[in-house]
């Protein structure tokens, strides 16, 4: 008899404890997804309510104590912001521009710094039926979404790649910024009225 990929406690359908720095699952590799069935879809279903009310830019399996490499992840550069699924995620290529850009994760609260990343990425993955699809990510906010979750399937939080932390007058000029940013892609997506709420990474 096959073993089951998740286990019952794992399929309660809804909002999911992120795991805080110090819980050494943030600090280990995730499997990969071989069953792509309704348990997969209650965790792919939590962890975008999971992620949208604690309003992050993405989550990972391993940050609700999952190890299946699987992530949301939100694409703000449109009219409405859109969850994609990444199951199995790997990337293909990063681009040689770089961005150094501030970063921060819900698994590690109040905490900014610098991050250096790939300014596009082109990745694969399956989506929660097991169909394979590419994505060639032009947009700054998503390829550097992707890049973080897909850390966090190998094990490795963005402290790690910290080049300076924030002060905190700092962090509230980034989420100024970025709520101006956020405006402008609204006005140029021809967006309704009405704002939404910054997202952190």
């Amino acid at each position: 008899m096959m073993a089951m990929l998740f286990s019952v406690s794992e399929v309660m359908m809804g909002l999911r404890n992120v795991l805080k720095h110090g819980d050494k699952a943030l600090l280990r590799v995730s499997r990969e997804v071989t069953n792509f069935d309704v348990r997969l879809h209650s965790l792919l279903d939590d962890l975008k309510e999971t992620n949208d009310y604690n309003e992050g830019m993405g989550l990972a399996a391993p940050q609700v104590g999952i190890l299946r490499r699987a992530v949301v992840v939100t694409d703000i550069s449109g009219v409405e912001d859109v969850t994609i699924e990444l199951v199995n995620p790997e990337i293909i290529s990063l681009s040689e521009e770089t961005e150094e850009v501030a970063e921060g994760c819900l698994s590690v609260p109040d905490v900014w710094a610098l991050v250096r990343r790939a300014k596009y990425v082109k990745v694969k993955a399956q989506d929660r039926d097991g169909k394979p699809f590419e994505l060639d990510v032009t947009d700054n906010f998503l390829a550097r979404a992707i890049q973080h979750e897909i850390d966090h399937l190998n094990g490795q939080l963005f402290t790690k790649l910290a080049g300076r932390y924030l002060s905190e007058q700092e962090i509230e000029d980034v989420m100024f910024e970025r709520e101006r940013e956020l405006a402008k892609r609204r006005k140029a997506a021809k967006a309704t009225a009405g704002s939404r709420r910054v997202r952190s990474w």
